[in-house]
């Protein structure tokens, strides 16, 4: 990970851009699960550091869209360049690190470029998704899912994927299993935005309810609660809510095992991943660390 580190500052410094260089310093470089990724599965080829810095720059760029996107002024406990910036800065600062994770893109095997490059066209399309389903109360699962799978788990699916081609595996088993993973992922994180407290999450807690995220508990619940709850679930929506309201929410979270469910369907796609590559042992201690983390 330490070459991967250096390698995404040289990317940087080849911008020849001082700002540029000065702003992403101060991102938090978050767990790099991408490249971690990339590493476990490609631990001995030579471009497996370049490949995994690549899209640490891209999941980057693509954070930098999404907090602009959701008005969020904190990322990972610590104040986003949109609060402390402004917007534009943060877009163009995103535009910066898209461009310049293509720009080396080409120099990798077609196959690789362009799963890399398909996957940023899905993650796109998530994110829109994710837009124009905050304005309403979702209550359709499968379209949650598809909306998760293109912004989250698409790209850790292709990192996995082009990670295999570096190494002559089965690309298409490690897709699988990067796909799983990042779908168990954003479900983890759904939850923890409901069972974490402030501190820990960097953020309030039932943040993505109050933006108008109907994430998966919430549309579990949905599903469980009698027709008078579904009034005051979805009337809870989209708005900030006060002790009673997250008590009454966190209650009848608690009354049907929602986040016990939500727990069971991310630990079966995390079963299913390692079933694909069932001889992985670094990749099955990945999975288990994102279904067990508590931030």
């Amino acid at each position: 990970m330490e070459r991967v580190e250096e390698l995404i500052r040289l990317l940087i410094r080849e911008i020849d851009f001082p700002q540029a260089y000065e702003l992403f310093s101060k991102l938090s470089g978050g767990k790099r699960l991408r490249a971690r990724l990339i590493l476990t599965i490609a631990p001995s080829h030579p471009d497996a550091p370049l490949l995994g810095a690549i899209v640490e720059l891209i999941h980057a760029a693509s954070l930098l869209h999404d907090d602009v996107i959701d008005d969020a002024l904190l990322r990972r406990g610590v104040a986003s360049v949109n609060a402390t910036h402004g917007s534009k800065v943060a877009i163009m600062l995103g535009d910066i690190l898209y461009s310049k994770a293509f720009s080396a893109l080409t120099a990798f095997d077609p196959r690789i470029a362009h799963s890399v490059a398909q996957s940023v066209t899905k993650l796109s399309v998530g994110e829109m998704m994710d837009v124009e389903m905050s304005q309403t109360f979702n209550t359709n699962r499968d379209d949650y899912l598809k909306m998760l799978y293109l912004k989250t788990a698409t790209l850790i699916e292709s990192c996995a994927y082009c990670a295999a081609l570096l190494e002559n595996k089965e690309a298409d088993a490690y897709a699988l299993y990067g796909k799983n993973l990042g779908t168990a992922f954003q479900i983890v994180d759904d939850i923890l935005d409901i069972t974490s407290d402030d501190v820990t999450l960097g953020k309030p807690s039932l943040n993505d309810f109050v933006e108008g995220k109907t994430t998966l508990p919430y549309i579990d619940l949905y599903d469980a609660l009698g027709s008078s709850e579904k009034e005051m679930l979805v009337g809870c929506h989209g708005r900030v809510l006060d002790a009673q309201e997250k008590e009454w929410v966190f209650g009848v979270m608690d009354k049907y095992g929602i986040i016990e469910k939500s727990y069971a369907y991310a630990q079966l796609l995390c079963d299913e991943a390692i079933a694909a590559v069932p001889h992985e042992d670094a990749l099955r201690s990945i999975i288990t660390s994102v279904i067990q983390r508590n931030h």
